[in-house]
């Protein structure tokens, strides 16, 4: 497969919140339909397969992760956004529902998980 036919692959995990900044960042950019999307949930023989595929290609397996040219993976959720935000020449900044999430229920979410991690050392260490 040449470059010029190849179209970016995206691996994402249903009720992933790194995997959503993803997908809104591919929506509201217009990119959607310019890659190909393999959306499975947690605990299928789907999530199996795309772990077996992706792990000779990343020291750890996690989602999202992208297929961006033939052979270049990565599984960064900034990165790829940066990916594609650069091939579109989109700014992320700007874009309102993609911001709204980042910012709002996204930063809330990493907050509680943070909080919950410290919880859960400190309870293991008392």
């Amino acid at each position: 497969m040449t470059s010029e036919s190849f179209k970016p692959i995206v691996y994402l995990k249903e009720n992933c919140p790194f995997c959503l900044k993803v997908r809104l960042f591919l929506l509201e950019s217009g990119l959607a339909s310019e890659v190909e999307s393999r959306d499975f949930a947690a605990g299928t023989e789907q999530e199996e397969a795309i772990r077996a595929e992706l792990s000779p290609h990343l020291d750890k397996v996690s989602f999202p992760s992208a297929q961006l040219e033939p052979g270049r993976y990565i599984a960064e959720s900034d990165d790829i956004i940066a990916f594609f935000a650069a091939k579109a020449g989109r700014d992320p900044t700007g874009m309102t529902v993609y911001r709204n999430y980042v910012d709002g229920v996204f930063a809330m979410s990493m907050k509680l998980w943070k909080e919950n991690q410290e919880l859960k050392k400190a309870a293991s260490a008392a």
